[in-house]
């Protein structure tokens, strides 16, 4: 009924990989397919891909300024104090944890580029995770805690205040 967990070993889980493995997509293109076409020829260059996505972070980040912006010079100045208590409140702990998560990964980043096996040293196995994984969650972090604080923002001041009370969540 209950299998051994020492049974069952890292390499038949779809979620793991070992840090050196190649790629699902690697191993795709090697059996062989019938499309003259490679991979390759339809992925556009990673400079154009990495201006885009600046782009779009400039565009979200405006967004949110300006959203942000219209909403607490709506309201009367009493308000206005009212509220930015609140708003540091709920979205203090939030901003915080994820500045901790950055800072987690510019810890592995330096821990990478020494020479120091911090691996060995902490007792980590093989598949721990590097810097560049932990900056894709913070990435995803730092853009949707400001998003959410917009929302709060825009929502508080055009007076859905129960809609507002589920954006901190």
């Amino acid at each position: 009924m209950f299998e051994n967990p020492s049974a069952i070993g890292s390499s038949y889980s779809p979620h793991l990989r070992k840090s050196g493995a190649k790629s699902v997509s690697s191993d795709l293109e090697m059996k062989g397919s019938s499309s003259p076409m490679h991979a390759a020829a339809i992925m556009p260059s990673p400079t154009f891909l990495w201006r885009f996505k600046v782009l779009w972070f400039l565009i979200w980040a405006l967004t949110c300024c300006k959203i942000g912006w219209d909403s607490v010079m709506r309201m009367s100045a009493d308000l206005r104090d009212l509220f930015l208590y609140e708003a540091f409140l709920y979205y203090n702990p939030l901003l915080l944890v994820t500045m901790m998560v950055w800072l987690w990964g510019v810890c592995l980043w330096v821990f990478s580029q020494s020479t120091i096996n911090y691996a060995k040293i902490f007792d980590l196995d093989q598949n721990h995770l590097t810097h560049r994984e932990i900056w894709k969650c913070s990435i995803w972090m730092t853009v949707i805690v400001p998003t959410s604080m917009t929302a709060y923002l825009y929502l508080y001041s055009h007076g859905e205040v129960a809609l507002t009370a589920l954006q901190p969540v």
